[in-house]
């Protein structure tokens, strides 16, 4: 399989990065603190990718809309403080990006995660220098909405691929016209990305940059 495109755009959270130890604590940290249950990491990690309020809707059901602001407010002050450090770069992904760039690819992040702390992160791990820009979301906007602000701001075209490893990733492509990968070394199976009709799926890092560059 060889591709071609103008900008491939990158999930940060089970694509670039494992953030799981982090948003798993912080997650708790939050319920904890507002007096709600608190839950395995293994529950967590099936909620790690959608925005921030979409994840304690289904952590909390029924939970009244009125505390989702305040809930974010101390997830994020846990995950500003030590959560963003509790992060692991996927094997391979330095050596991808590399090979990527090199071969003229241009890169880029469009994540759900507030830009700040998706710069912290990738600063972090020594790859900010790698993406011509990095787009982060908040509560309250999906990822399609981001990727169709990004084309109208013409910063991406119609060309650009979406690299994902959640649904989410897949159907915001689809709801601007985008190409779509689904990689498996995230949180995302095979059944998740297929019934939401990624154009690709990947099993390795290795393939995604043989695939482009």
């Amino acid at each position: 399989m060889e591709l071609s495109c103008s900008t491939l755009i990158l999930d940060l959270d089970g694509t670039i990065s494992d953030p799981s130890l982090g948003i798993c604590r912080s997650f708790n940290h939050a319920l904890q603190t507002f007096g709600f249950a608190t839950h395995a990491d293994s529950v967590i990690a099936n909620e790690i990718g959608p925005p921030l309020d979409v994840s304690f809707k289904k952590l909390v059901p029924g939970l009244d809309e009125q505390l989702i602001p305040a809930l974010v407010a101390a997830y994020r002050q846990r995950y500003a403080d030590v959560g963003y450090a509790e992060n692991t770069l996927y094997p391979q992904i330095p050596l991808a990006l590399e090979k990527l760039s090199a071969g003229g690819i241009q890169l880029a992040v469009c994540t759900s995660k507030r830009v700040d702390f998706a710069i912290k992160i990738l600063s972090m791990f020594e790859l900010l220098d790698y993406f011509v820009f990095i787009d982060g979301g908040d509560i309250g906007i999906s990822k399609g909405q981001q990727l169709a602000s990004l084309l109208a701001q013409q910063q991406i075209d119609s060309q650009a691929i979406m690299v994902g490893d959640r649904d989410v990733d897949i159907l915001a492509a689809q709801q601007n016209a985008l190409r779509s990968i689904g990689v498996l070394w995230g949180f995302g199976g095979y059944q998740e990305l297929a019934e939401a009709k990624a154009d690709y799926i990947l099993a390795s890092v290795c393939e995604l940059s043989d695939c482009l560059a």
